[in-house]
């Protein structure tokens, strides 16, 4: 622990307040409040953009003990819009560290408290649901923060992917190779790019707004819709974006967000979870196979399962062994598929990393 003697007080929309140090930069924060159950891999998860809009508890006991590193990351830059630990550790023992966590957070102006009980705080979520949250290092007046709490737009409606898709196209990989995949970026991750470049194939990034003619003009052989953060409802352009991928008839593979925006495509809704599944190590089973896998998730929204049970031109893939929720499908005669957890796993396990190989090997059917 940092032991600041800077106080921090963490108010949520119920009225819920806990009190505790301030940690990282001084100031005051709004989000929704949410969890994450992993013990490692905590820089790539406050680099994920799917966590845009979000303030994080970090429900393992101790947070920030080997330091963050360059690579160690997901985007540019840390995307939580704060950050609650128990134990937030300013002192690291790993070597190859570049720095502390308290001054990556600092340098990215994260506003942060220790010192709370996060496990009696992650049972109260889970047991009341997702809700907004405030926290100031700032000011403890709880009235003052009240107020402040009260103008924080619900998650709920809000359509958060094009502040986080880049600005501009950008390309990976060898311009020789074989295999072109469009990459319809609505907060994607670096290592799922990565996944798909180890496997030899050249993409290019496209800010998440861009008309699918204009991407066309790529060449793509195949199309990769992103994760990203946010209500996947309100996304009409996403919608219609995807809407047109289909007709192209070339293979399509969504992850996360962009698992909720073809079922969308394809007229099923999608809701607002409890709580969401954040962490890594969910179990889902795959139903063509029959195989179980340990999953690495993050996500709000789901695909409504009745809606999904009654179209005759869906096909469940994927499961939730926990909840039975959907996580994954097909469209019948068409090179489309998705899922909603994240097999690019980082952090988390690699069980799920032959769903590239099923996009690329996709790809390269339909090229011949």
């Amino acid at each position: 622990m940092l032991n600041s003697p800077i106080p921090a007080v963490l108010l949520l929309a119920d009225g819920t307040i806990h009190q505790g140090q301030a940690f990282g930069a001084i100031g005051t924060t709004t989000g929704e409040i949410c969890f994450n159950t992993g013990m490692t891999g905590y820089q790539e998860v406050f680099t994920d953009p799917s966590y845009f809009g979000q303030i994080l508890i970090m429900n393992s006991a101790h947070i920030g003990n080997y330091g963050v590193k360059d690579l160690d990351v997901e985007s540019d830059s840390v995307k939580i819009s704060g950050l609650i630990g128990r134990n937030l550790e300013d002192q690291y023992s790993r070597k190859m560290a570049n720095g502390s966590l308290n001054d990556y957070l600092k340098a990215n102006k994260i506003v942060s408290i220790e010192g709370v009980d996060t496990r009696a705080l992650v049972a109260h979520v889970r047991t009341k649901g997702a809700m907004n949250c405030i926290i100031s290092s700032e000011t403890t007046d709880i009235e003052v923060l009240k107020k402040k709490l009260a103008e924080t737009p619900n998650m709920d409606g809000l359509e958060l992917a094009s502040k986080v898709s880049t600005s501009g196209t950008y390309e990976l990989g060898d311009k020789n190779a074989s295999i072109r995949i469009a990459v319809m970026d609505y907060g994607v991750k670096k290592n799922i790019l990565h996944c798909m470049v180890e496997r030899g194939a050249y993409v290019k990034v496209f800010p998440a707004k861009t008309p699918l003619e204009e991407v066309k003009q790529f060449q793509p052989h195949g199309y990769f819709i992103s994760n990203g953060p946010g209500d996947p409802a309100p996304m009409d352009y996403a919608i219609s974006t995807v809407k047109q991928i289909l007709k192209e008839e070339k293979p399509l593979f969504g992850i996360c967000l962009g698992h909720q925006l073809l079922a969308l495509a394809n007229d099923i809704p999608t809701f607002k979870m409890h709580h969401g599944h954040r962490g890594l190590n969910h179990p889902v089973k795959n139903l063509v196979s029959g195989r179980s896998e340990i999953t690495t998730q993050n996500h709000g929204f789901g695909v409504d399962p009745e809606a999904v049970k009654k179209a005759d031109h869906i096909e469940i893939t994927h499961v939730n062994l926990n909840d039975q929720s959907i996580e994954g499908i097909h469209v019948k005669g068409k090179p489309a598929f998705s899922v909603q957890y994240h097999p690019e796993a980082t952090p988390g396990p690699h069980d799920s990393r032959y769903l590239f190989d099923q996009f690329i090997e996709l790809i390269k059917a339909h090229q011949n």
